[in-house]
């Protein structure tokens, strides 16, 4: 590594490739472990190796290191197309709606379905009908829409007639 990672800064944290070097900054609290975990992912090549440090950060009681934990479980789910069983139970209480609405239907999108948990197979069925649903509401709400605004074409032009 031609610069040494500055912690203090954030500056080349997300090129550290040393899970130990990882370990020991959560250990420190350092405030950009995020970044590095992060660049775990991006630059790691083995998922058991990986997903302890992204559960941890996902853990943290820093919002920010907890945020980017779920950025690098949303990274982990596309580049790899796998989640660790302690990965998911984070996702699982967290839920959607909020720090790891990303990673959720990221996992969605890149695990195949036989791969996922229970939960989330139910999950992406239910949002498979809600968002069926909701499109289907919404057209029928366009219809009617211009339907509203065609009857009132029409009336207006009759009145236009009636009135000279």
């Amino acid at each position: 590594m031609p610069n040494e990672p500055d912690w203090e800064t954030g500056d080349g944290v997300i090129d550290i490739r040393d899970p130990a070097e990882i370990d020991a900054a959560f250990d420190r609290g350092e405030r950009h472990v995020g970044t590095a975990v992060i660049g775990l992912v991006l630059h790691g090549d083995d998922v058991a190796v990986i997903a302890p440090r992204v559960e941890r950060a996902m853990r943290s009681p820093d919002p920010k290191v907890r945020e980017l934990g779920f950025v690098a479980a949303g990274d982990m789910a596309r580049l790899y197309t796998t989640l660790s069983p302690g990965i998911h139970a984070v996702l699982r209480a967290e839920g959607l709606g909020g720090v790891a609405e990303n990673a959720i239907r990221d996992a969605l999108t890149f695990i195949p379905l036989g791969q996922l948990p229970w939960w989330m197979r139910r999950l992406a069925l239910w949002l498979s009908v809600r968002d069926t649903v909701e499109g289907r509401l919404l057209r029928l709400q366009d219809f009617i829409e211009r339907a509203a605004d065609a009857v009132k074409a029409v009336f207006g032009k009759m009145r236009k007639k009636k009135n000279p």
